[in-house]
C-alpha cells in the first residue's frame, strides 16, 4: 500500500505544479447526517439517509477529514484534484465523525473503501479512480455535465495565448 501512495503523491505534484493552494470556500455540512455523534442512535447509516446526502448536491465527497484538514492521504489527493478543477462548491462529509455514516456509505457504494466521490448522485469511485479521470480528461468532461467549467481548461487557454 505505501508504494501507491508514494506514486499518488508523486502523480499529484506533477498534476499541481507550483498552482498555489486555494482554501475550500464551502463550509463542511455541520447539519443532518454529516455530524451526528458515534454514540448518537440516528440513523445516519441507513440507505434512505446516505441516498438524501449523496443527491442533495452535484459532488460530494465522504471523506476522512475535512476538505481544509483531510485525515488521510487519498482524502487530501480528492480534495486536491478538485481544486486542481476549480470545483468549491461541493458537499464534504467527515465519516470520521460518525461511524454509521462511514459503513453505511460503503454499503450504499458496495465499495469498501474511503474517500468515495459522488457526482450527479452517481458513485464514481474512490481518489484512483478519480486519479484516473482527471488524467485522462474525462473528469473535465463530466463536470461538464454538471455545468461546471474546470478551471484546468482556462488554464490551458492561458498558455495557449502566451
Amino acid at each position: 500500500m505505501s508504494g501507491s501512495f508514494c506514486r499518488l503523491v508523486a502523480s499529484l505534484r506533477m498534476l499541481g505544479g507550483s498552482q498555489p493552494w486555494r482554501p475550500f470556500v464551502r463550509p463542511l455540512s455541520q447539519g443532518g447526517v454529516g455530524s451526528s455523534n458515534e454514540g448518537d442512535s440516528s440513523n445516519s447509516g441507513s440507505k434512505e439517509a446516505v441516498e438524501q446526502l449523496v443527491r442533495a448536491h452535484p459532488v460530494v465527497v465522504f471523506m476522512k477529514g475535512s476538505p481544509d484538514q483531510p485525515q488521510c492521504g487519498f482524502s487530501n489527493a480528492v480534495v486536491q484534484i478538485l481544486r486542481l478543477h476549480g470545483v468549491n462548491d461541493y458537499r464534504a462529509y467527515d465519516v470520521l465523525q460518525d461511524s454509521k455514516l462511514r459503513q453505511g456509505i460503503k454499503n450504499y457504494s458496495n465499495w469498501p473503501t474511503i474517500p468515495q466521490v459522488f457526482l450527479n448522485g452517481e458513485f464514481v469511485g474512490g481518489c484512483d479512480i478519480l486519479l484516473q479521470m482527471h488524467q485522462s480528461g474525462d473528469l473535465v468532461e463530466e463536470l461538464k455535465k454538471l455545468g461546471i467549467r474546470s478551471a484546468l481548461l482556462d488554464s490551458e487557454n492561458d498558455r495557449g495565448k502566451k
